[in-house]
């Protein structure tokens, strides 16, 4: 059965990236000051103007309107061209309550990780597949790769006359639920006025989509389109609003996955939007790491204030010998869920978070979420055996 798959991905440059990376920035600039910080920062991009909101507890000082012209330098836009407006103020005390003195430690539970609840409620979804090395779906590969080759291409000036604001999109057609071929490549670049569609459409072909399909070509048939609304020279902030937490299929599995809704820049790792659904890749991403199924979804749900997750959920899509039941019971045994257990196994107090905002937040191999072991491999390899003996005596 032939289906097709699309995602998009977008470069630093996007209003909506471009807060996200902002937010990031000031999260990281706080764990700096501050490893227990509490950050739940918003950030709003206009022409002109930049917002930044939030709820922010640091134990230091952060000169957030240095922090948003250091990144709007870095991306490639006039920071003095920008009106920065600060409003930020204090975690609200009935929330920091509840996270910093969890339910069970209320409740008497001395266990170790019993102390800090979940920073909010709902649920994080993670995922992986094994159709590329990445463990993520091929068109938000592809995509991604596109998005990074432009930003580099222009940084470095390999190509001359384009500016940050950009974005990539990728269907890739399948058979079977194999990736066969790469139907469509959508890319739109923002360009200086002097520089014509012809010029702009063979620089992209030369200088970016080349390098980003070695491994997976485009044929004779693969439509491309470079700019197909014509000419893009206003951008950024002054063409288009932008906010945080905008593109979160972007920053996950490029809606080729469940998505919980909660996005991730700007918050500090005790709100479980972020670091349970760093974990639920975690978990999904060794499970098909492990050889214990082809494709993973793991889903986490949290209420506030709460250490233990709510429910724990495992889908294979029919991919895996084992039960969607075993593997539950697996990753139960195997991972510890709490909050305070996350934080410490993916090492979350560092300021890590600027690199994630941009290509996806399980694009590299640095990140701790994205890690897999040989003892991890073990493990859930010897608890897989472990249920199937116990199967079988049964």
């Amino acid at each position: 059965m032939t289906t097709y798959k699309t995602a998009e991905s977008v470069c630093m440059g996007h209003p909506d990236k471009l807060c996200d990376l902002i937010a990031d920035s000031i999260l990281d600039a706080c764990l700096r000051k501050d490893k227990s910080a509490r950050v739940a920062c918003e950030v709003m991009a206009t022409k002109g103007k930049i917002i930044v909101a939030g709820e922010i507890t640091c134990d230091g000082k952060v000169d957030i309107r240095w922090e948003v012209r250091e990144v709007l330098r870095k991306v490639g836009y006039n920071p003095w061209k920008f009106t920065v407006f600060v409003f930020v103020h204090k975690q609200s005390a009935d929330i920091s309550a509840g996270v910093t003195t969890a339910l069970e430690a209320r409740n008497g539970s001395e266990e170790r990780y019993a102390s800090i609840g979940a920073g909010d409620q709902g649920t994080v979804y993670g995922y992986a597949t094994n159709e590329t090395r990445e463990m993520l779906p091929l068109p938000l590969v592809l995509a991604h790769r596109i998005c990074k080759r432009v930003d580099t291409v222009r940084k470095d000036k390999i190509v001359k006359g384009i500016l940050p604001d950009g974005k990539a999109q990728v269907t890739v057609e399948y058979e079977d639920e194999k990736p066969k071929r790469v139907k469509t490549i959508v890319v739109s670049v923002q360009h200086e006025a002097s520089k014509t569609q012809e010029q702009l459409y063979s620089d992209i072909k030369q200088n970016v989509l080349w390098q980003c399909f070695e491994d997976f070509p485009f044929d004779d048939d693969t439509e491309i389109f470079v700019n197909p609304s014509g000419r893009f020279v206003e951008g950024g902030p002054a063409a288009d609003t932008g906010l945080t937490g905008r593109k979160m299929m972007v920053d996950t599995y490029g809606g080729l996955a469940l998505h919980g809704g909660g996005a991730f820049s700007g918050k500090d790792p005790t709100k479980v939007d972020r670091s349970g659904a760093y974990m639920a890749r975690y978990i999904a991403k060794n499970i098909v790491w492990s050889g214990l199924a082809d494709k993973c979804g793991v889903a986490l749900s949290y209420a506030i204030g709460k250490a233990d997750p709510v429910a724990v959920d495992i889908d294979t899509f029919g991919t895996s010998a084992l039960s969607n039941e075993t593997l539950r019971e697996i990753v139960m045994s195997v991972f510890n869920l709490r909050p305070a257990a996350i934080i410490e196994k993916l090492v979350l107090r560092n300021a890590i978070y600027e690199d994630t905002a941009t290509y996806g937040h399980f694009n590299s191999c640095l990140f701790p979420w994205e890690d897999t072991s040989m003892r991890l491999y073990n493990e859930l390899r010897k608890a897989a055996e472990a249920y199937a003996d116990r199967k079988t005596e049964n």
